[in-house]
């Protein structure tokens, strides 16, 4: 299987707003179809379809917050693809991405810390906790390029 980042078109876009996560992770994920509406409306934001062969199976969102720093703001893979290393791919594919620009000097990513993967995930890819956010809601995890 094959898995690619596709920019979200006219051709796509419905079928990633129809993806979804578990029903438990629901209160982890936004809504596709908010964070596409986003993007169109908000300089900066970047979203991308992750693709299983020629399949639309999960997206991605990320935000340029400065010149120096880029925030992973949704990530999710469908319910019925999971468990299948995509979003392992996905994520490297989408941090070679980021890393391409060459004036960004580090990714941030946020999770719940009732997420019971998340930490020992994005840890798996170099993210070091950092804290948590204004809220208190969501800890921050960075990558320092």
């Amino acid at each position: 299987m094959a898995v690619s980042l596709r920019e979200i078109s006219k051709d796509n876009y419905e079928a990633v707003c129809d993806l979804d996560v578990k029903q438990e992770q629901e209160e982890w994920v936004a809504c596709n179809m908010w964070s596409i509406v986003e993007s169109k409306f908000n300089d900066g934001y970047v979203t991308r379809a992750i693709y299983a062969d020629n399949e639309p199976v999960g997206f991605f969102m990320w935000v340029k917050e400065s010149l120096h720093k880029v925030s992973i703001w949704r990530f999710m893979v469908d319910q019925n693809h999971q468990q299948k290393g995509i979003g392992r791919v996905a994520l490297k594919l989408a941090l070679d991405e980021i890393k391409a620009c060459p004036s960004v000097k580090e990714i941030e990513i946020c999770y719940k810390t009732d997420n019971p993967v998340a930490k020992d995930f994005y840890a798996g890819f170099g993210f070091v906790e950092t804290g948590m956010d204004d809220e208190g809601e969501d800890m921050l995890a960075s990558i320092m390029l």
